[in-house]
């Protein structure tokens, strides 16, 4: 049954199961989920009442933003109750964890973040380890989102630490709600991220409920695998029409099948006449997961074994052309009535190719 956001959130809230894992197209919702369940958390809890509740989501990221009008690069932080009670909540040397936990993970530990005495502002730089002045630098998007996630990892590292020692100070935590992070990073350190959360995880699930959205299959993956043993849920949130949604239960057994989700997504599309550009995107990668599920070299090769056995003359140019951004036709979202066809066509040639029968 399709609901509002804001009453998934209350489901959620009123399960008891401790992990949830919830898979989901970029556009979906799952932000606007976290946000929603971050305020139904927080309507609950009265001013004299201690944070119950600690989020990360692309909003996060949007507390931290340059100052270009100043010669020195400087990272801004926005200030608001969040950042205020990390900066309160945090020791100075526990700070210093953030920078370590920041270059491990960009893989470098020459460059070094520095806060001010507020915590309102940041400035990097690479330290020489001698006496030459440090020239101050401006990181990429990548780097800053990593520097972020390392403030929430600390903080998360922190609320683990709470329940092995005698440390109250993040006891009062019992809702933690992750959404997406860090998706600049490269697989093998998305991987090392993910099973630095399972380790957390694993510690404080019998104390906090913690809710994980993605919409990366690798970090979903590798997320089952590490919970897999223990009682967790899984599901699949699905958008609707209406603007109501329905989070779908996930059989625990088995890792998610990405590609069979995207056939889903474009078959939604075709029987609603719904196709647009951005659906080539989900077809070619359809085409690259489905050519390393079935042990081909590459979409190419496969999409040729699809014409061998279909009696078809699907061509990659028209995919290449339609799912890379760099043309200059991106801009224009519809397709035309001949590109519409041609996926109609090559979705059922996948289909006959990989004998895919539609279960109920």
């Amino acid at each position: 049954m399709s609901k509002k956001l804001s009453e998934l959130s209350q489901d959620l809230m009123n399960d008891e199961g401790k992990v949830h894992l919830i898979y989901a197209f970029n556009g979906t919702g799952k932000t606007r989920l976290s946000n929603e369940f971050k305020k139904l958390v927080q309507s609950s809890t009265s001013i004299d009442e201690n944070r119950k509740i600690i989020y990360y989501n692309s909003y996060t990221e949007d507390i931290f933003y340059w100052d270009n009008k100043i010669t020195t690069p400087t990272l801004n932080i926005y200030k608001n109750k969040f950042i205020d009670w990390i900066n309160n909540i945090l020791y100075e040397d526990e700070k210093e964890e953030i920078i370590l936990n920041f270059q491990r993970y960009i893989n470098n530990n020459k460059l070094t973040p520095k806060f001010d005495e507020d915590f309102s502002k940041v400035i990097f730089y690479y330290a020489s380890g001698d006496n030459r002045a440090e020239e101050k630098i401006k990181i990429s998007k990548g780097e800053e989102s990593n520097f972020i996630w390392s403030i929430f990892y600390t903080i998360l590292d922190k609320v683990k630490i709470s329940y092995e020692e005698s440390d109250d100070r993040f006891k009062s935590i019992k809702y933690i709600f992750i959404d997406d992070p860090v998706s600049s990073l490269d697989e093998n350190h998305l991987i090392e991220l993910a099973m630095d959360l399972a380790k957390i995880i694993k510690i404080i699930k019998s104390k906090v409920r913690v809710i994980i959205s993605t919409h990366n299959p690798l970090f979903y993956n590798v997320l089952h695998n590490e919970f897999k043993k223990d009682n967790y849920k899984k599901y699949y949130l699905e958008k609707y029409e209406n603007e109501e949604y329905a989070l779908i239960k996930q059989d625990n057994d088995h890792p998610f099948a990405y590609h069979i989700f995207l056939r889903k997504e474009i078959q939604k599309a075709i029987v609603n006449g719904d196709l647009q550009k951005y659906h080539f995107n989900f077809l070619r990668n359809l085409l690259e997961k489905t050519s390393t599920y079935l042990g081909y070299k590459g979409w190419k090769e496969l999409l040729e074994a699809i014409n061998n056995k279909t009696g078809n003359d699907f061509k990659p140019r028209l995919i290449d052309l339609n799912s890379h951004s760099a043309h200059s036709s991106e801009e224009i979202s519809n397709l035309s009535d001949s590109d519409k066809n041609e996926v109609k066509k090559l979705m059922s040639a996948i289909d006959e190719f990989c004998n895919f029968v539609e279960y109920q």
